[in-house]
C-alpha cells in the first residue's frame, strides 16, 4: 500500500473509484417511513456531479426501530428499493461509485430531528421502544432500552443481511456496516454500554462478537466482486471505554472476514467523551490501523482543504478521505480541489464552459 495522490484512482475488488474523495454518509432526516425522495436524489446527485469518487447514502436503517429519528432513511422492506435504485443509478451515471451505509441506532433511536431539538420521543407521541445490548440509556433522562435476547441478536444479524441483499438489488457498489458513533454495533463493542454477562459481553472477544457476525454474514450475502466497508469509532475518548488498541485488533479480524476498508471515525458512545477537536484529529487512527492491521482505511473529521486532503493520501496516512460538512458547504469540492492542486479532472459537459 504505497503512498498515492488524491486524484489517483482506487481499485477495490472489481470497483474503481475515480479519485480518493468520498462523500461521507450524512443523515438528512428527510424521509417518510424510510423512503428516500427527490431531496436525496438532488443532494447526493449533486455531489456526484461535483466529482466525488464515492458517494455514500446516509445511515440507512435495517429495521424500523433502528432509525435514529422517524425521518431517517430505511432499507428494511422491499418497497424501499425503487427510490434507492433511482439514486444509485444517477450516481453511477455521473461517474461516481454508489455506496450505502447500513445502520441500526440501538439505544440512540427514537429521537427528534436535530432542528426540532433532539431528545427522546415518547411512544405515545410517535416514538418506539429502543433496544440495546444492556438496559442502559444513553442519556440519564432517556427511557431505558430493552436488552436484546440472543434470539433477537440473531434476528438483528439477519436484518443486516436482508438489507445488504436489497442494496444489491438497488444497484449499490459499496456497502458499509455502521459500527461507530454509539449506535447498536458500537454499543456492543464498548464496555460503557455493554454490561452483558453472556457470550456477547465482558471480554473483548465477546464484545466484538456481534460486529464480526454481521461482517461475516453480510460478506456472504454481498457479491464477492464488490467491496465491503466497516465504519468504527476508533476510540470512545473516555477512560474505560473502547480503545484504539482494540480497534486495530478488530480491524485485523474484520480484514480476515473480507472487509476491504475500515472507515475510521471516533466517539459517540458517551456524554463524558473529551474530544480534542482540531483539523484532521482522527487521521492518526486511520494511519495506525492502516499500518498495523494491513487494511485500507478512510480518514474522516475536519478535513476541509484540498491541500490537507491531498497530504493525507499522498503521505500514506489513509487511502481515502471522507468529507461531510465540507461537502455540505461545497458540492463541487473535488472540481475546486483539482483546479487548486493542478490535477486533471473533467467537469460534466453541461458545466464545461464554466471550467
Amino acid at each position: 500500500m504505497s503512498a498515492t495522490h488524491l486524484f489517483t484512482p482506487l481499485k477495490m475488488r472489481d470497483v474503481t473509484l475515480r479519485n480518493r474523495i468520498a462523500v461521507s454518509p450524512m443523515c438528512q432526516y428527510s424521509c417518510d417511513d424510510g423512503f428516500t425522495n427527490d431531496w436525496h436524489l438532488v443532494h447526493l446527485g449533486s455531489r456526484a456531479v461535483g466529482g466525488a469518487g464515492l458517494v455514500m447514502v446516509e445511515a440507512t436503517a435495517v429495521e424500523a426501530r433502528g432509525r435514529i429519528s422517524p425521518s431517517d432513511s430505511g432499507i428494511w422492506k422491499d418497497e424501499h428499493i425503487p427510490s434507492l435504485a433511482r439514486i444509485a443509478a444517477f450516481l453511477r451515471e455521473q461517474g461516481a461509485v454508489a455506496g450505502i451505509q447500513l445502520a441500526h441506532a440501538g439505544r440512540k433511536a427514537s429521537v427528534r430531528r436535530p432542528w426540532e431539538g433532539g431528545g427522546a420521543i415518547p411512544e405515545d407521541s410517535g416514538g418506539w421502544q429502543t433496544v440495546a445490548p444492556s438496559p442502559v440509556p444513553f442519556q440519564p433522562e432517556d427511557p431505558a432500552p430493552t436488552e436484546l435476547s440472543k434470539v433477537e441478536i440473531r434476528s438483528m444479524v439477519a436484518a443486516f443481511v436482508a438489507a445488504a441483499e436489497r442494496a444489491v438489488q438497488a444497484g449499490f457498489q459499496v456497502v458499509e456496516i455502521h459500527a461507530a458513533h454509539g449506535y447498536l454495533i458500537h454499543q456492543f463493542l464498548s464496555p460503557l454500554s455493554n454490561r452483558r454477562t453472556d457470550e456477547y459481553g465482558g471480554s473483548f472477544d465477546n464484545r466484538i462478537r456481534l460486529a464480526l457476525e454481521v461482517v461475516e454474514a453480510v460478506r456472504r450475502a454481498w457479491p464477492g466482486n464488490l467491496p465491503l466497508f466497516l465504519r468504527i469509532s476508533a476510540t470512545d475518548w473516555v477512560e474505560g471505554g473502547w480503545t484504539a488498541d482494540e480497534s486495530v485488533n478488530l480491524a485485523m479480524r474484520a480484514r480476515d472476514l473480507g472487509v476491504d476498508l475500515v472507515d475510521c471515525s471516533s466517539g459517540g458512545s458517551s456524554l463524558q467523551q473529551k474530544i480534542p477537536l482540531e483539523p484532521g484529529y482522527q487521521v492518526p487512527f486511520a494511519d495506525r490501523i492502516r499500518r498495523e492491521a494491513g487494511i485500507l482505511t478512510a480518514a474522516v473529521g475536519l478535513i476541509t482543504t484540498p491541500e490537507q486532503a491531498d497530504e493525507i493520501v499522498r503521505s500514506g496516512k489513509a487511502d481515502l478521505v471522507l468529507l461531510a460538512r465540507e461537502f455540505l458547504r461545497d458540492a463541487y469540492f473535488p472540481l475546486h480541489a483539482a483546479k487548486k492542486l493542478g490535477a486533471e479532472i473533467k467537469a460534466p459537459v453541461q458545466y464545461g464552459r464554466a471550467w
